[in-house]
């Protein structure tokens, strides 16, 4: 199908594999801190901080990883009372099948134009962070229930999901969000049950890129490695921000995220200048 699927053998220096280690570990550290984050940095990073050669694998390589330590880091947050799985389980089954069809996409697209739509979907998701960032953390005073609610909760998963399977991308950012607004759930409950639909959006797109020969086993350990220890560092550091610092966190993290976006749209730029 692809001659990315070389790529599955590329052989790392040693050099690569650590950076493939701190990448996960920012990785973890940013989906365990701000509930979301892992997805939009995991591919850039491993594809121009580590210097991975193929972009279809990158997608499919790090959509394991940022499941594997989704899944990890809900186990704290499932303790610490912050999972609704009424609502985390409906959204994350509806969101499979749409991530399924939207990663079933994603592969049939040039990778140089997979990358640069998915720069203005990160640019999107900076231009939200900051907005977020400037208000009140969410709270709910009147959350919805009933049949209507989950309705709207399900057509808002299959929209996510869509997206985050095209992308490749764990899509905490456009979950947590998903999550609240047809629910009036609070925020931290929006974050520990997003992370289910993460973990879950994240091994639907591994799998079906690995039907195809496009995942890295090895890269995916070596993400998960350093996650592990991301993941426990920015739960610890959590716990210690309060509300007022976790809008800072979110300005910060918005305008990385757009300076990473626009360096893929300067990368890619070719893939939609007409060649003559």
């Amino acid at each position: 199908m692809h001659h990315e699927i070389a790529a599955t053998h590329v052989v790392l220096t040693t050099s690569q594999q650590v950076l493939c280690v701190f990448s996960g570990l920012l990785v973890g550290f940013s989906l365990s801190l701000i509930g979301g984050g892992g997805s939009i940095l995991a591919v850039p990073l491993l594809l121009y901080f580590v210097g991975y050669p193929s972009p279809h694998v990158v997608i499919g390589t790090t959509a394991l990883a940022v499941s594997a330590n989704a899944f990890l880091n809900l186990v704290p947050h499932a303790y610490a009372g912050n999972v609704r799985w009424k609502e985390a389980s409906l959204f994350a089954l509806v969101g499979a099948v749409s991530a399924f069809a939207g990663s079933t996409a994603g592969k049939a697209v040039d990778s140089g134009k997979l990358l640069f739509l998915f720069a203005f979907l990160m640019l999107a998701i900076a231009g939200l962070m900051l907005r977020q960032g400037r208000r009140q953390p969410m709270i709910a005073k009147h959350p919805s229930s009933g049949s209507i609610m989950m309705i709207r909760l399900a057509g808002s998963a299959a929209a996510v999901g869509l997206l985050s399977g095209f992308f490749g991308i764990g899509g905490g950012f456009l979950i947590v969000p998903g999550l609240v607004f047809p629910t009036g759930m609070s925020m931290i409950s929006a974050i520990g049950s997003s992370l289910l639909s993460v973990g879950t959006f994240g091994l639907v797109t591994a799998i079906n890129y690995a039907r195809s020969g496009l995942l890295d086993w090895h890269v995916a350990g070596l993400y998960l490695a350093g996650g592990v220890f991301g993941g426990w560092l920015g739960s610890r550091l959590a716990t210690h921000f309060s509300r007022s610092s976790r809008g800072t966190l979110h300005v910060i993290f918005s305008v990385v995220v757009a300076v990473v976006a626009l360096y893929i749209l300067y990368r890619n730029l070719s893939a939609f200048t007409p060649r003559h």
